[in-house]
């Protein structure tokens, strides 16, 4: 009855965000339309599992077809082996990608086995794993890429009538302003600093980051809630003495596809808050060992959440089962997203509550696929043209 019979990949496409006053979606999302990667897996029960990975926002197609090569290594195998269909996913795809975009395709299917498993016992994922009941989590909300304060103006709207007391929003290096203004148009509300550095090479360095934090303290008498992506790749290293120059809480960690990577990071310094993502990270599983890691060395661990619901509730879930505090509440319009939230994770007073439901609590029905239709010019632009960045906004 546990045996898999079936599994495909899943692409779904949906509006998102802000079209007229986005940074995001101006320069990274021309369609307005953003893709989201599914993974089912069907038991011979007929009980089906679903899963999310990352990789379908910037590369659908690939996500497919990673999904479909590993198709046929699952079926006939009794789901109930989960360690065992993760070391030969590991197997099947190390080589070539042990760090990059097939650990996505490999989390979307470890999250449906888990789900899948979950189901099986009847009982939602978080007790499944072992959480203790009535798991809450204290939410920060996510977003603030608006080009201007009237639209930021309505994303704090938002988050206050949300009840949630930390915003992050988006400001690269020069952009202290913006920081500023939204420091002093919600002063009942702390603001984080997503500084998208992540992928930046050459990296900017320790130096620039503490003029960056000190103007912000300086201008606002606030000190960033948090800064987040600090440095690009060639910069990582850096991490553990940046931490020990300034008193502002140093986070990241949301596109290290290797839990063993992010653990390393973790142990040797680098945050004082870790972001695991298990949409992109390989899974549930890997997501609980960064929890393990971080109690150890007392760093603080915020699962990432910028997929759409499923991927969303997969952390939720994870975080509740692990003992987390803290989760990421994704503050752009997505009515995918939406629809898989719908009633499975209630929002109140700044908290989050997850269902009873078994499994991640949510399915993948005909009509939420007929609705949201996967569009091929759904596809997040990295590649961005200096000539396409809209003109600043006055922030004073």
């Amino acid at each position: 009855m546990s045996r898999i019979v079936a599994m495909r990949a899943v692409l779904l496409s949906a509006p998102y965000g802000d079209p007229a006053h986005s940074m995001e979606n101006l320069l990274h999302l021309p369609s307005g339309l953003r893709t989201s990667g599914f993974v089912e897996i069907t038991l011979a029960n007929g009980i089906r599992g679903i899963g999310e990975g990352y990789l379908a926002v910037f590369a659908p197609e690939v996500f497919r077809a990673l999904v479909e090569q590993l198709e046929p290594l699952l079926l006939g195998m009794d789901v109930r082996r989960l360690a065992e269909i993760e070391k030969m996913l590991v197997i099947a795809t190390g080589y070539w990608s042990l760090q990059g975009a097939a650990r996505h395709a490999i989390s979307a299917i470890e999250i449906a086995l888990h789900d899948c498993n979950a189901r099986l016992e009847d009982q939602p994922l978080w007790k499944y794993l072992g959480g203790a009941d009535n798991p809450q989590l204290a939410l920060y909300a996510s977003g603030g890429d608006s080009i201007g304060p009237d639209s930021m103006a309505r994303e704090l709207a938002a988050v206050a009538q949300l009840g949630i007391e930390t915003f992050k929003i988006r400001a690269r290096f020069g952009h202290v302003d913006k920081v500023v203004w939204t420091q002093q148009a919600a002063p009942q509300i702390g603001i984080a600093v997503d500084m998208t550095q992540n992928l930046v090479s050459p990296s900017r360095e320790i130096t620039d980051v503490l003029v960056f934090a000190n103007a912000i303290e300086a201008r606002s008498g606030r000190a960033p809630a948090f800064l987040e992506e600090v440095f690009g790749p060639d910069q990582i290293d850096s991490l553990p003495e940046l931490r020990r120059r300034t008193d502002v809480p140093i986070a990241g960690g949301e596109i290290v596809t290797t839990e063993l990577e992010l653990i390393a990071r973790i142990r040797n310094g680098s945050y004082d808050i870790a972001q695991p993502d298990a949409t992109v990270i390989g899974g549930i599983q890997p997501v609980l060992s960064v929890f393990a890691a971080a109690r150890e060395v007392s760093t603080d661990v915020y699962v990432h959440c910028w997929g759409a619901g499923v991927g969303v509730l997969a952390n939720y879930h994870a975080a509740a089962a692990a003992g987390g505090r803290t989760a990421e509440w994704p503050l752009p319009s997505y009515p995918l997203r939406d629809r898989f939230l719908d009633r499975v994770a209630v929002v109140k007073d700044g908290h989050v509550r997850l269902s009873d439901l078994p499994g991640l609590g949510v399915e993948l029905t005909p009509e939420i696929e007929q609705e949201f239709a996967y569009q091929n010019d759904a596809v997040y632009k990295c590649l961005v043209h200096p000539s396409s960045v809209p003109a600043a906004h006055a922030w004073k």
